[in-house]
């Protein structure tokens, strides 16, 4: 998923994040992205499904 990003990349990224944003609003903004991808695949699956 994260293709070639080793470990101490994604640790920088998610120390990027958390000055950023806080650590309080890290779970606030991890529900709205994963709220996001999961109506994206679902719209996505709808067209699909309507194209057949």
């Amino acid at each position: 998923m994260f293709g070639n990003l080793g470990f101490t990349e994604i640790l920088l990224i998610v120390g990027v994040i958390t000055l950023l944003f806080g650590a309080k609003r890290i779970p606030e903004i991890a529900k709205g992205i994963g709220k996001g991808i999961h109506d994206f695949k679902k719209e996505i699956k709808s067209i699909e499904e309507s194209t057949k």
